[in-house]
């Protein structure tokens, strides 16, 4: 059935709003070219494993759990992978830059268009229905590395969670 198609009827069958399957912004393909070449330029190796957990990540508009992961991840006979596995390849795939945690959600999604480290990241969270939009802005860059100057204040991170309501979800609970 394909990691798409398993996602898909596994949120039909229990209505899982935070993983709901839908096209990337970005070709499947294209994003999966970019993760290798980014692998390859550090030197860094995208195993089995990686690449599965990065697809499944890829696959959905919104973050998924390690366990979800897993259960997406699942053999035909239902076996999973160790929940220690899927949170090693998500290190792995965050070390480099191939994806994001969501600490509000305690969850995970794959970076949508590989941005400079030094980039303030933007989350957009619908809290309607779980996709999760990936914004940068030179702007907000440049006002949020001001302020961290003048506070003398160096962060391991540059994320902004923002929960609110898409557009879709906006125009339907009018």
């Amino acid at each position: 059935m394909g990691l798409n198609g398993t996602l898909l009827q596994d949120n039909r069958r229990h209505g899982d709003r935070t993983a709901q399957v839908a096209e990337r912004r970005e070709p499947a393909d294209d994003a999966m070219a970019r993760a290798e070449a980014a692998c390859r330029c550090s030197g860094a190796r995208l195993t089995p494993i990686r690449r599965r957990v990065l697809q499944t990540l890829q696959a959905t508009r919104g973050s998924l759990g390690a366990y979800e992961i897993a259960d997406a991840l699942a053999d035909e006979e239902g076996r999973r992978l160790a929940p220690i596995t899927i949170y090693r390849a998500l290190e792995f795939l965050i070390a480099q830059g191939l994806a994001h945690r969501l600490a509000s959600r305690n969850a995970f999604i794959a970076c949508a268009h590989g941005h400079r480290p030094e980039e303030l990241v933007a989350f957009l969270i619908c809290e309607g229905c779980g996709e999760v939009d990936e914004r940068t802005a030179p702007g907000l860059t440049g006002a949020l590395s001001q302020l961290l100057g003048s506070a003398r204040f160096d962060p391991h991170l540059k994320l902004l969670e923002v929960p609110g309501r898409c557009a879709r979800c906006s125009t339907r609970s009018v």
